[in-house]
């Protein structure tokens, strides 16, 4: 089974930034910088992110050397902004810990900041070649449909992880790794998977009995909690707005933001009882109509906007005046983007 996957990778294989050429040399650095990027993120979105650190930072050295805040700049976008600290934790480490090498064994990999087991297997096979099993989504969904696995989802992944270990070759582990990504992007997707053109219609089990588009089947989930805070965006008489930076520790740590009042599972707080939140006093804050709202992976999040202006760019050092048009060199995540679209444009 494992040479007819191969055999339709060596025609099929996707040409993707972060991939190497058959019988080049892998770079360690490019496949742990294109995982981490790919970590609940598409391949079209993280494309050009992964091109533009590799043209500011072609080495994990670099990268080490690289200040935080200019890395979180880079990321804003790509969401889950812990990755990106974990991301700098990470090549200073290896700069530091191992000489600028990554290590080549499972155990070191995993004692290095933001690897997890997922991530350690797959730096494992395609950086260097090693026999390993790196179980992501697209890994489970064909793994259910070959072996015709019904348990839904998440508990039956121990199982799909063991056959997924036994079918992992000697023998081009690295490229097997990618072949499985591959079938399970472009052939056996979520909807509608296309068998015919599947390398293995033959022993697939799901296919046989013609229940292929049901699995992997999944647990309902829960809805989503909603969260809500009023945000403040204050300008002064140049048009600069005012930001402060997030804790370090905690959702989008490190990053800019517009000042809020806390996040709660609450009714939209008043402005009336939200002043005291407020980033300068004495402002006449003017709400504004509408909300904004953003998904996180744990829950939604809705955001009224108040605007003000102040006299002058006061406010202690917490917080910081940028210019409009330089609002995108700064840290700043998806929905703070978007609340300061909102509240700018009124």
């Amino acid at each position: 089974m494992q040479g007819l996957l191969l055999a339709w990778y060596d025609r099929h294989r996707r040409i993707l930034p972060w991939r190497f050429a058959p019988g080049e040399v892998a770079d360690p650095y490019r496949v742990w910088l294109s995982e981490i990027m790919l970590q609940q993120t598409t391949v079209a979105t993280v494309g050009p992110y992964f091109q533009n650190f590799l043209d500011r930072w072609p080495t994990v050295i670099d990268l080490a050397a690289a200040d935080l805040d200019d890395v979180l700049r880079a990321w804003a976008g790509l969401g889950y902004y812990a990755r990106a600290r974990n991301l700098h934790k990470c090549a200073v480490a290896v700069a530091t810990d191992h000489g600028g090498h990554f290590p080549d064994t499972e155990e070191g990999l995993l004692s290095l900041p933001g690897i997890g087991a997922y991530t350690a297997a797959a730096i494992l096979a395609i950086a260097f070649d090693k026999p390993a099993t790196a179980m992501d989504g697209n890994v489970e969904r064909v793994m259910a449909r070959l072996y015709a696995v019904t348990d839904p989802l998440p508990g039956s992944k121990p199982i799909l992880r063991a056959h997924a270990a036994s079918l992992v070759p000697n023998r081009r582990p690295g490229d097997y790794t990618q072949a499985l990504f591959d079938l399970g992007a472009t052939i056996c997707a979520p909807r509608k998977p296309r068998c015919i053109l599947c390398p293995w219609t033959d022993p697939c089990l799901a296919r046989k009995r013609g229940i292929a588009e049901e699995l992997p089947a999944k647990t309902a989930k829960a809805a989503k909690p909603v969260r809500r805070a009023l945000a403040f965006v204050l300008t002064d008489a140049r048009g600069y707005v005012a930001l402060r930076r997030r804790p370090e520790k905690g959702l989008l740590g490190g990053m800019m933001e517009v000042p809020t009042t806390p996040w709660e599972s609450a009714p939209m707080p008043a402005l009336a009882t939200s002043r005291s939140h407020a980033p300068l006093a004495g402002i006449d804050w003017q709400p504004l109509p509408g909300q904004v709202r953003h998904t996180f992976t744990h829950f939604e999040f809705e955001i009224g906007v108040v605007a003000g202006r102040a006299a002058g760019a006061g406010g202690g050092q917490d917080l910081v005046w940028v210019a409009p048009d330089a609002l995108g060199d700064e840290a700043l995540p998806t929905v703070m983007m978007k609340i300061l679209r909102h509240g700018l444009r009124a």
